[in-house]
């Protein structure tokens, strides 16, 4: 439910008027070619080998990723995970693998979702606005879709507390336990998304 639907409006948004933005922008270079017909086949191909995949692990990242982090690290920091320790109850098995699980199952769904919406606002834009010719733009596309491509919420769960956070009465709360929480949520989302890229090279070479 929280990666994916409350995923889905951001996703989806991304991805049509990435589309649409591609569409505008290859639309006026082929211009000057009389090879108009072919923006639907580099937006086609555009969204499912790139730009859609990638866009959509930024966001989930982003969004979903960084509010994993921030609520386990909160649980850190509150104790709720040594508690969890104590009833001899695995932290692993009971918090991060029910979420990467939901990011395996769910993200692939979303992509599928973000090409339909980014080829389709692209689309739109080609034929609807700039007055490309519908059938030869969705030849173009179809005969380019004939194969596509297919949480770092561990870092919540390394929030430590400040060297002197021993020295606080119990249950007196302290600002710098938040500030750990915020640093935590920050490098989820940062490698998260540089091992996105990353690993986006590394496939398109092997696979491309």
């Amino acid at each position: 439910m929280r990666v994916g639907v409350d995923g889905l409006p951001v996703v989806l948004l991304t991805a049509g008027f990435t589309g649409a933005v591609l569409a505008l922008q290859t639309y006026v270079g082929f211009k000057r070619f009389h090879a108009e017909a072919y923006v639907g086949s580099v937006v086609a191909l555009s969204m499912l080998r790139e730009l859609a995949p990638v866009l959509t692990g930024l966001m989930v990242a982003g969004r979903s990723g960084s509010a994993m982090a921030a609520e386990i690290g909160s649980m850190r920091v509150t104790e709720q995970i040594d508690a969890l320790v104590s009833l001899a109850t695995d932290p692993v098995q009971y918090l991060f693998v029910p979420r990467i699980l939901a990011g395996i199952v769910v993200v692939p769904m979303l992509v599928v979702l973000a090409n339909a919406l980014g080829i389709g606002g692209g689309y739109l834009v080609a034929v609807r606005l700039l007055g490309a010719n519908p059938s030869s733009t969705s030849r173009t596309r179809f005969s380019s879709c004939r194969w596509t491509t297919s949480g770092r919420a561990h870092q919540g769960g390394r929030v430590r507390l400040p060297p002197d956070a021993h020295r606080l009465p119990a249950g007196v709360p302290h600002d710098r336990r938040a500030e750990g929480v915020g640093r935590s949520t920050t490098a989820a989302v940062v490698l998260g998304s540089l091992a996105i890229l990353v690993s986006d090279f590394f496939l398109t070479k092997v696979l491309f």
